[in-house]
């Protein structure tokens, strides 16, 4: 286990060294092999649910994020190598201050009804974002960008936000500091552009396949049958359609681990597990004995988050008492069975590996108790039966809702604490948790880039759009924005280090475990690119 970490790390440390040099980028042109003609190129694949937005300006999970990034094409793209490559900018400039981008649009970038793909698509769907009135939960991914965070908070101007369409193909960006992983956000999803001309026209225009969806990248949507099957088919008008071998993606949206693994063994599913589906827990072992488990480690984090703002999660010690009374390797050897990387503590070990054990150990009963013990004595509570109902929810899933069962039997058996559970599908879950209706709440993250900052500025403000908890501490927040203005590289390590210890010790959120994809499919597809972030693209994928 510790050598696949140390190998992904290699990897992901290569990939910031050349984000930090980089001042330009080639075309990622990578042959995806031809496949052969007689061979039907077309990928039946599962994604579990439908998915909540289809708008890049409003996505905010992976099913949405699966989709997106391959019917919609950003400035870069995460390449073949992990690494960000030329796409819709073939080029581009960083200013000797390492704070303004100048993006070169490709003159053949076009639309899937023949508009040409414009600065302007970028500038608009950037501040569509931004702006307050749209309520995007990730704006904040666009905080790098000059002025951003004023426009979104209301404090700003969209007028003044850094982004500039200075003719039709050229697009300037100035930082508010200098970011060595920008090239990777802006193949992010809250980066993609959308086309300004529709957009403008018809505010709706995301809510179905048809006319109005316009798509820039190698597939397009063809159809969306709304919480049945979305249907992907190659772009005829994509700058890099050459190197698409698939003709036609089947996206279906089954909720059941077993269903999928069953289609997959008939036949009807190409692939079966993640990063689109889910494998059942109980078929792990064998599918492993059969030599048919593909698994890998990535950049991401199992978690539970307490909304800290009602009782008696507002406690820190009945947090940490929670937390510390879950035993992680029980979880994974018994439930989960995929490898994953027992969490105690918010960031991966790819990014933090000298504190791969992290802040506590594993299954820790009686410091749990202690901790227990402190925070009824400061809520005025003999004994834990006198806490407030405690309520575990989490959205349907076979795993999820073995795992919540786990560790509501160990909380009860532990501490003694009685939890109640509650699932629900995946958008009214997602609906709740973001409104703040919950008190205990399964979340997962997956990296959006390959910084430790990605898995700690979400906590940086109480209302930020994917904070949830409630929870925001001063110092944490003064140490994140000096984080973005240090330029030594290991001084800057360092202030992200001294942050998640910040938030590890008041305990908003309980890590479980790290996550590992693990994954069945068809002998003869090859080329299927998952990301050391956990993402999907299916540019290169072809049957043999």
């Amino acid at each position: 286990m510790k050598k696949r970490w140390s190998i992904f790390l290699s990897m992901l440390l290569l990939a910031s060294m050349v984000l930090a040099a980089c001042a330009g980028g080639g075309d990622d042109n990578a042959d995806g092999g031809d496949g052969g003609s007689d061979v039907p190129q077309e990928l039946k694949v599962n994604i579990n649910t439908e998915p909540p937005s289809l708008n890049p300006g409003l996505a905010e999970d992976s099913t949405s994020g699966t989709v997106l990034r391959n019917v919609l094409e950003g400035l870069t793209r995460i390449g073949q190598d992990d690494k960000p490559a030329a796409a819709m900018a073939e080029d581009w400039e960083i200013s000797e201050d390492q704070k303004t981008y100048t993006f070169n649009i490709r003159e053949d970038a076009q639309w899937s009804n023949g508009d040409p793909v414009t600065a302007e698509d970028f500038e608009y769907a950037w501040k569509w974002a931004l702006d307050p009135a749209n309520q995007s939960t990730y704006a904040y991914q666009l905080y790098y960008v000059e002025g951003a965070e004023a426009a979104n908070t209301g404090e700003g101007s969209l007028d003044d936000v850094g982004v500039k369409a200075v003719d039709e193909k050229t697009l300037e960006v100035t930082l508010a500091n200098p970011t060595p992983y920008f090239l990777e956000l802006t193949a992010f999803y809250t980066y993609l552009p959308v086309n300004s001309k529709i957009a403008k026209e018809n505010p709706d225009w995301a809510t179905d396949a048809g006319e109005n969806y316009t798509t820039n990248g190698p597939f397009h949507l063809a159809e969306w049958s709304h919480s049945d099957q979305i249907t992907l088919e190659k772009s005829d008008t994509y700058w890099d359609k050459d190197t698409v071998k698939l003709d036609k993606i089947e996206m279906y949206m089954i909720n059941d681990p077993n269903t999928e693994l069953s289609m997959f063994d008939n036949g009807e599913l190409d692939w079966a597990g993640s990063p689109t589906g889910a494998l059942p827990t109980d078929a792990m072992q064998a599918l492993k004995d059969d030599g048919r488990l593909e698994t890998q480690a990535i950049a991401g984090v199992y978690n539970y988050k307490f909304n800290t703002t009602i009782e008696p999660l507002d406690n820190e010690n009945i947090r940490k008492a929670l937390t510390h009374a879950i035993n992680r390797d029980s979880i994974i050897n018994n439930i989960t069975q995929g490898e994953q990387l027992p969490a105690m503590a918010i960031v991966p070990p790819t990014m933090f590996p000298e504190n791969e054990e992290g802040y506590f150990p594993d299954n820790d009963v009686e410091t749990a108790k202690e901790f227990l013990n402190k925070g009824l004595e400061e809520l005025g509570l003999s004994d834990a039966s006198e806490l407030p109902e405690i309520k575990l929810s989490y959205n349907t899933s076979e795993a999820h809702q073995k795992i919540a069962q786990a560790i509501q039997d160990m909380w009860s058996e532990n501490l003694g604490i009685n939890v109640t559970l509650d699932n629900a599908e995946w958008n009214v879950f997602l609906d709740s948790v973001n409104s703040g209706d919950f008190q205990i709440a399964r979340m997962g993250w997956l990296g959006d880039f390959n910084d430790a900052m990605n898995f700690l500025e979400m906590y940086k403000d109480a209302d930020g759009g994917n904070n949830n908890t409630g929870w925001e501490d001063p110092e944490f927040q003064k140490l994140l924005e000096q984080s973005q203005t240090e330029t030594d590289a290991e001084k800057r390590q360092q202030l992200l280090k001294d942050a998640e210890a910040i938030f590890m010790e008041a305990m908003p959120v309980a890590p479980i475990y790290f996550y590992t994809n693990n994954w069945v499919k068809d002998d003869n597809l090859n080329d299927v690119f998952v990301s050391g972030l956990g993402d999907v693209q299916f540019k290169w994928a072809h049957f043999e």
